[in-house]
């Protein structure tokens, strides 16, 4: 199972209802949509087909919106465009006018206030690079520093200066606002500089009863790696966003940034999405180049909680093949990846129950070899808590809120599964593992580690751990050996009247064996006594004869009944009804 999540834009190329739903299909996670592009009735119908898909298909594929964000773009030109060449002196003006080759409108008013001479401002993802010489008034007057076409409403970055820019433009408010009525899942904000960019959309929020939403905060410029630390803290999520990023500080710095900005989230225990370009060629072209395929691997093994899809889903020609290549890379590389031997390494502890719990949780999971690791949540911090240590376990989180499993959509190694409200313990954890069980993510046989909060119905109170053993026990005993078998009950009385009702290959269940028993032993596939001890015939015949043995199964010839078929597990000393796979 793919541990690492995958996010996908949709747009033009994947918004058909059958694309759609091959992504969902194949295992896309978090669905984007980026609100710089297209209206309210475009992303409108793309929610209702991924809502439509998800429940069609019972999968907590989450929804999340992007902002546009307070970013500054040229305005208009003449005829679309204009070709600038290196040397000449070009002007950018807060004041409203037709672009020509002299001069184009921006769209921050502050900018002439916040630049001076000397400044570097990069237009259109840095293809265009213009020195400023002089400012006067509304006007910054500047030298082109390469060639290059500029076209209409191009991005505007202004490396290494704090801009004064609003943290919500009313584009944006009111895109959070239709996102709400719509049900999105979580905001991706977009340049995010410091903490109180996010505390500004959280208020939002808070204003229209939405702090359900959860706020991803992008990080795409050289102040927001600088206040990194205080807005992982208020923000649910922190976004790489290496294409602004890319343009805003030196492109040698980027994988740097990307390592620290992942391991502070690792260690917080905030999910972390590294994004842009990762398959970019795979707009074009059916596969990707080599470099891509190590940039998604070096994400992973840096510890991202997700990688992101963007034009190669939104526009590209391939969107499906570039999903199923991402997954594939995804999955080869953890393969790759030792959990078992790093499990807590550079994660900071906070003196906590809850984390004492999640680590413990981890490192039992790793000694004892379990298949599973089961968080019963409801709010979905307990399964974040246990993600951060990177068990080697699959992380089942089972919650009662559809909303809690979206937003665990988004976190590493955590597969969220709704299940009904229960009242107590012992039903919590009967209804964990009926859901798991049914879900084909854990196995009659195999041993899980579960850790919940009591009481049932509190949030926040993870304090329990149980080692539990999946299947339905109805013996226990002290194994022989460490043979597993399935078969058919045979209960033995009294071995002159009973032999006849004996087929081969069948368990005899009886209070005791002797040497009369031999000739039945010798066809038997397994024995379970009621009579205890390593030294009882039972236990020394089956040592000889590798036959599997449970001795000291109190009242197993009055729970077992003729015909049953159970399962004798030696190892662990106990008996399953039906058929359970013993690993």
């Amino acid at each position: 199972m793919r541990r690492t999540k995958i996010v996908c834009t949709i747009g033009p190329a994947s918004e058909d209802y059958n694309i759609l739903r091959k992504l969902i299909e194949k295992g896309m996670n978090v669905a984007r949509l980026n609100f710089s592009h297209g209206d309210f009735e475009e992303h409108g119908a793309r929610i209702d087909n991924i809502k439509k898909i998800r429940e069609e298909l019972g999968l907590p594929v989450a929804i999340l919106l992007d902002t546009k964000g307070p970013e500054i773009r040229t305005g208009k030109f003449k005829n679309g465009g204009v070709e600038l060449k290196e040397g000449q002196t070009f002007t950018l003006t807060t004041r409203d006018v037709i672009g020509d080759e002299t001069v184009v409108s921006v769209s921050y008013k502050g900018l002439p206030q916040d630049v001076s001479r000397g400044t570097q401002i990069l237009i259109d993802d840095g293809l265009i690079s213009l020195r400023v010489v002089d400012v006067k008034g509304e006007d910054i007057i500047c030298v082109v520093e390469n060639s290059g076409f500029l076209g209409d409403h191009k991005g505007v970055n202004v490396p290494g200066v704090k801009l004064n820019l609003p943290a919500l433009t009313q584009k944006d408010i009111e895109d959070i606002e239709f996102g709400i009525k719509k049900g999105i899942d979580m905001i991706a904000a977009s340049f995010v500089r410091k903490a109180a960019d996010v505390l500004a959309i959280r208020r939002l929020l808070e204003d229209n009863k939405a702090d359900h939403i959860q706020i991803i905060a992008k990080i795409e410029n050289r102040e927001g790696v600088e206040n990194i630390d205080e807005i992982i803290r208020v923000s649910d999520g922190i976004m790489v966003a290496r294409g602004d990023l890319g343009v805003e500080i030196p492109l040698e710095e980027i994988p740097i940034v990307q390592k620290i900005i992942i391991k502070k989230c690792n260690e917080a225990g905030k999910p972390v999405i590294t994004a842009t370009q990762m398959l970019d060629s795979m707009m074009r072209n059916p596969r990707p180049t080599r470099a891509e395929v190590t940039d998604v691997a070096n994400a992973i093994l840096d510890g991202t909680d997700a990688i992101m899809l963007s034009g190669e889903t939104a526009q590209g020609k391939y969107p499906v093949e570039a999903f199923e290549t991402m997954a594939r890379i995804a999955e080869k590389t953890e393969v790759y990846v030792q959990y078992r031997d790093i499990v807590g390494v550079g994660t900071e502890r906070n003196v906590s129950i809850t984390n004492a719990i999640s680590h413990a949780t981890c490192t039992t999971a790793r000694d004892i070899g379990a298949s599973a690791i089961i968080t019963c949540t409801k709010s979905g911090y307990t399964a974040r808590m246990v993600s951060r240590y990177r068990p080697s376990s699959p992380i089942i989180a089972t919650t009662p809120s559809e909303q809690v499993a979206r937003k665990l959509s988004i976190v590493w190694g955590v597969y969220p599964l709704v299940t009904k409200e229960v009242s107590t313990t012992d039903e919590m954890i009967d209804v964990a593992i009926e859901s798991a069980l049914k879900a084909g993510l854990i196995r009659n046989g195999d041993i899980v580690v579960i850790s919940a909060g009591i009481p049932v119905a509190m949030t926040g109170t993870t304090n329990m751990l149980k080692v539990h053993i999946v299947g339905d026990v109805i013996l226990r005993g002290i194994g022989i050996g460490s043979k597993s078998t399935t078969g058919t009950v045979c209960i033995i009385h009294d071995i002159g009247k009973d032999r006849d009702k004996f087929r081969e290959g069948d368990i005899i269940v009886t209070t005791k064996t002797e040497r009369d028993f031999m000739p039945l032993i010798e066809k038997a596939s397994a024995i379970i006594t009621e009579e205890g001890g390593l030294t009882s015939h039972a236990a020394i015949v089956g040592l000889n004869l590798g036959i599997p043995v449970i001795v000291g199964c109190e009242g197993a010839t009055s729970k077992l009944q003729d015909g049953m078929t159970v399962t004798v597990d030696t190892t662990r000393g106990l008996v399953y009804k039906g058929i359970v796979n013993i690993k």
